[in-house]
């Protein structure tokens, strides 16, 4: 399906070192964030205490952040869902090697709303009995609930972490064997170099704004490399296609019609795919925000480098017809016979 089809084919690759040169000042900037800022690892990776809790009215993030500064916490606090439901992030104490005490964090912020600590029991609709913690004013009533605590210990966050790592290598090592058996080894180091280049900018980006990096930003980022890869995937196809096809065009004029040729079903594939990752950014709340600002990066960068990035990389690096299509061999008249 194509909304629109261009007849003249747009001279993509004459532009191709200004759009590199442009990529490279990118990269370079987000390398240097990433090396003078760092990330803001999560506590997933750093190790530290996770907390839900849920107020019975809008809750005031700023009073609950300053009361945990006073016992010494560094917390992050957010919404998500509605404004009562607030999340914490607790990393571990700078004078303790254990996990932040969830027990003290609670204590603390039910005397900040005036109430008392209590177990109440409940069963669930399943008929089990369960123990909570809640916060219990003067009058009975349940002003904080506790829903959820989860504690990663810091010897956890180094695996964790290790093995994020090591899914992003066999991801990086698993497309670049893939591209070079299905095209040609031009082909495979151009791709990985231009998905590698959408990596970096995205944890740039993450850098430079110190935003939160967790698990879920991980998964985003593999994402971003099957996605990508499936573009230049796309786009080596027709290249191939076109090689086969039009055998007086030269290698520039074959890159440049086979990306100008795939333009309406990369506005339509990518353009639905936003919406959809934007949906997520704007309504999805706290727990998908991040994911899906990684997600947004790393597609309009995707797109980016699969036409110029990735095309520009293999043409420089001499791809040419023979790479791709076997000559044929002249029959010999004779068939082989000997005079």
């Amino acid at each position: 399906m194509e909304f629109f089809k261009i007849k003249r084919d747009i001279p993509f690759m004459r532009h191709a070192l200004i759009f590199n040169v442009i990529s490279a000042l990118t990269f370079v900037a987000a390398v240097f964030f990433l090396l003078h800022r760092g990330l803001n690892y999560s506590v997933e990776f750093t190790g530290g205490t996770t907390m839900e809790l849920r107020y019975n009215h809008a809750a005031d993030q700023d009073k609950i952040r300053h009361n945990l500064e006073k016992l010494g916490f560094e917390p992050v606090v957010t919404s998500f869902g509605a404004a009562s439901d607030i999340m914490l992030r607790l990393p571990p104490l700078k004078n303790s090697t254990g996990v932040a005490p969830s027990a003290t964090v609670f204590n603390a912020l039910c005397a900040a709303e005036g109430g008392t600590p209590k177990q109440i029991q409940e069963t669930t609709d399943k008929g089990e009995n369960i123990t909570r913690t809640s916060c219990v004013n003067a009058a009975g009533a349940e002003v904080v609930k506790l829903q959820r605590v989860d504690s990663v210990g810091s010897q956890v966050g180094d695996e964790l972490a290790q093995n994020g790592l090591n899914a992003l290598i066999m991801v990086v090592v698993g497309v670049m064997i893939y591209l070079a058996v299905r095209f040609e080894w031009k082909f495979a180091v151009a791709a990985i170099i231009a998905n590698l280049h959408d990596v970096v900018i995205i944890l740039g980006f993450f850098a430079f704004f110190q935003w939160e990096f967790s698990l879920t930003v991980l998964a985003a980022i593999l994402a971003v490399l099957g996605y990508s890869v499936n573009e230049s995937v796309v786009i080596f196809d027709r290249i191939r296609e076109t090689f086969r096809k039009q055998r007086k065009m030269s290698v520039t004029e074959v890159i440049d019609h086979a990306i100008t040729s795939t333009i309406s079903r990369t506005i339509i594939t990518h353009g639905c795919t936003e919406m959809m990752v934007l949906s997520m950014l704007f309504f999805g709340g706290q727990a998908l925000h991040y994911f899906a600002v990684a997600l947004t990066i790393g597609i309009l960068f995707g797109i980016y480098s699969s036409v110029f990035v990735a095309a520009a990389i293999a043409m420089w690096l001499g791809v040419k017809r023979e790479d791709l299509i076997k000559p044929v061999k002249e029959r010999d008249e004779t068939d082989g016979a000997v005079v």
